[in-house]
């Protein structure tokens, strides 16, 4: 009975720490793009426009290079560039991208990467969207780091073309730490070197940040920029004006003139750029997830008005979610599925510390690209029905997965008695990724039937933005198509225990040297350094003392069930003597120097620091404790991450919570207890072990909780 007593009360002590937030208002607007993508540059260049982005949302914003392209400002269609790597590393950064349209009327690219120094690369092309050839074969930069100054890293470059052709370029992050932004100016005829680099003086430009963009309106040059920080709420956008590009720039009066609102529906807001209508202005810009993602790296792109008062101000921008009123007609005809009725195998369901937020199959319809549909879980196959109602001709169906530069294996069906299926489009074996992803056929059919059978990166949800249904089929703007991809489909999780010891097969007190792995990988678990089996005086159990040293499962990779964005649970029984302020890392399974990004790493810890729980390798990213359990008692410590939630419990109760989306760097990892890949050794007693390629219910969790 006292069991039974526990169990309730540790499960309604969990639902209480919930906290209710009401759900996204629909829009058809705010966001543009149905994806996770930053720091946009919008370019019209013929009758086409285009939003050049960071991919965000994955390996800390170091996606696939992409470029979205319209006709209409409303419907956008993803497409990735080919761009060649540079010759020391395979290039994974393509951060904050702009394009110039030369005198030659060639198009030049520019874009930051951090993996061989900060700097700013160039390529060219006949065309916006590529293919794109370096500026310099041996990789020299445009702006390399430490220009103007030593130090200053070159990123953010934006630039402006004045009214006599002479271009120049604004660029630099973090720069309250680097002495404020940088200007030069761009040499037109090779367009690959910057010459009179200064720095423009922090005072003119307070409270900066990055992202620094130039343009002029009459005599005046506007310098408009991000401040604070870019991983929360307090991102905003900032203006100054000057009668040069080089300044000296006065603040604007009014600022910040974007910033988040009240209600906290656009959360975050900035890295922006404006696109030019006549004598209408448009700001586009980055806003934060909602549901919010730890670190701000699930950024999606806006559109809003943006107003002038005189050459030298401007006013205060409205951030909406329905965007703006387009002033383009648009040949794309109605979408028959908006709002029609919709069923799904399964939807998600995020409960944490901080949200209660379902992902519902009607937001595969609602035209919103700020809510979708996910799947209760990371598991295949799923699907989603749409009933119109009626019987209609369907011509084409337009599916915006969540993620526009991964593939998804899908299949489309049509019935008109919800019973008896026939195929509308087989992309049952599907490489090529996009979005929309275009299925045309001619068929009358009441329902639809979309069933996702895998997705190329591991642990990627069954998700979608939207579902667009049209009875006719219409031209697009440049008809491209992406290249398939050479990788195979992610790797399905075995829903087991995959590492656990028994400390019966050993006597306490005495010398060992390895223990088997009782978890279905097998193998041994080796020691090295200072590990030992003793007699826990309070339990009277024997367990394992660890004091600088470590258990790692040799000969045996880590799986790939834990790649990417794989689930996974680590449940541990600790009693740490003492908490320090750092290390005490109770078990690793990822390469720090894989990927050197933050999220590509996982680690559980027990300290007091920043990633006192979970160690990503940044503290925008990190989970710490909310509450730090106790020195010198036994604590069951459980970490789970089903894909989209990492949760901490401690003693069978929820501690902490963070959305998030890892992509986790395994090829070269070991599994270890007791330390991470640097040391960081755990200096205390633990008496049992699990890491699970799934992750545990909260049920699960207190039932283990409660039998040890």
């Amino acid at each position: 009975m006292f069991r039974i007593l526990l169990l309730a009360g540790i499960l309604f002590l969990n639902s209480c720490v919930q906290k209710e937030k009401t759900t996204v208002p629909q829009n058809i607007g705010n966001p543009v793009l149905p994806g996770w993508f930053a720091d946009p540059t919008i370019k019209k260049f013929g009758d086409v426009y285009y939003i050049y982005a960071t991919t965000d949302n994955e390996m800390l914003a170091s996606g696939a290079p992409t470029v979205w392209y319209s006709s209409d400002l409303k419907n956008w269609y993803n497409y990735i560039m080919e761009i060649p790597s540079l010759n020391a590393v395979t290039l994974r950064n393509f951060w904050a991208p702009d394009i110039v349209e030369g005198d030659d009327g060639s198009y030049y690219l520019y874009f930051g990467n951090c993996q061989a120094g900060c700097h700013i690369y160039g390529y060219v092309s006949d065309t916006p969207v590529g293919p794109w050839k370096k500026l310099d074969e041996d990789d020299t930069p445009v702006i390399a780091h430490n220009y103007p100054i030593p130090g200053f890293p070159s990123l953010d470059a934006q630039f402006f073309k004045d009214d006599d052709g002479t271009i120049y370029a604004h660029w630099g992050t973090w720069v309250h730490y680097n002495s404020g932004y940088a200007v030069g100016i761009l040499n037109s005829e090779n367009m690959a070197e910057i010459s009179n680099g200064k720095n423009i003086p922090l005072e003119q430009t307070p409270n900066p940040f990055e992202a620094a963009y130039l343009m002029k309106k009459g005599d005046k040059y506007i310098l408009m920029y991000s401040a604070e920080s870019c991983h929360n709420e307090t991102y905003k956008v900032l203006y100054s004006f000057a009668d040069s590009p080089y300044g000296p720039f006065t603040p604007g009066k009014n600022n910040p003139i974007l910033q988040t609102n009240d209600a906290e529906t656009v959360h975050g807001p900035g890295h922006h750029s404006v696109l030019q209508n006549g004598d209408d202005y448009y700001i586009v810009y980055h806003k934060h997830d909602y549901p919010f993602t730890a670190g701000g790296m699930a950024r999606q792109v806006c559109i809003d008005s943006m107003i002038f008062e005189n050459d030298s101000t401007i006013k205060a921008v409205v951030p909406t979610l329905n965007g703006i009123h387009s002033f383009i007609p648009s040949q794309v005809p109605e979408n028959i599925a908006f709002n029609e009725k919709s069923t799904a195998s399964s939807s998600y369901y995020l409960q944490s510390s901080e949200y209660d937020y379902r992902y519902k199959p009607e937001y595969a319809f609602d035209d919103n690209n700020a809510t979708m549909w996910k799947a209760a879980d990371n598991t295949f196959p799923q699907s989603l029905i749409l009933d119109l109602g009626e019987t209609r001709m369907i011509k084409r169906v337009a599916t915006q997965f969540e993620f526009a530069t991964y593939y998804y294996k899908y299949k489309i069906e049509y019935s008109n008695d919800n019973i008896n299926w026939q195929l509308f489009a087989d992309r049952s074996e599907n490489r090529i990724p996009g979005s929309p992803m275009i299925d045309d056929n001619k068929v009358n059919a009441r329902y639809l039937k979309l069933t996702i059978l895998g997705t190329e990166k591991t642990g990627t949800y069954a998700a979608v933005w939207n579902m667009k249904v049209y009875e006719q089929q219409f031209e697009l703007p440049l008809g491209l198509e992406n290249k398939p991809s050479e990788n195979r489909p992610g790797t399905i999780t075995t829903k087991s225990l995959l590492v656990s010891f028994d400390l019966n097969e050993k006597s306490a007190g005495k010398p060992f040297e390895r223990l088997s792995n009782t978890g279905t990988l097998g193998g041994e678990l080796v020691k090295s350094g200072d590990v030992k089996i003793v007699k826990d005086k309070e339990t009277d159990k024997k367990v394992i003392q660890f004091e600088k040293g470590a258990l790692t499962l040799e000969g045996i990779p880590v799986p790939k069930s834990l790649q990417w964005n794989g689930s996974f649970t680590v449940t541990a029984w600790v009693k740490n003597p003492e908490i320090s302020d750092r290390g005490e890392c109770l078990a690793s399974w990822c390469d720090r120097t894989a990927f050197y990004l933050a999220n590509s790493y996982n680690a559980v810890h027990y300290n007091r620091s920043n990633y006192g729980a979970v160690a990503h390798l940044d503290g925008h990213f990190d989970l710490p404790y909310k509450n730090v359990p106790e020195a010198n008692k036994w604590h069951h410590i459980v970490v789970t991450f089903d894909g989209v939630v990492e949760k901490v419990y401690v003693d069978g109760k929820l501690d902490t919570a963070q959305n998030m989306l890892l992509s986790s760097a395994i090829k070269n990892a070991k599994i270890r207890i007791g330390a991470s890949d640097i040391g960081e050794y755990y200096t205390g007693l633990m008496a049992s072990f699990g890491l699970y390629d799934y992750a545990l219910s909260k049920d699960e969790i207190v039932q283990l909780y409660l039998k040890n």
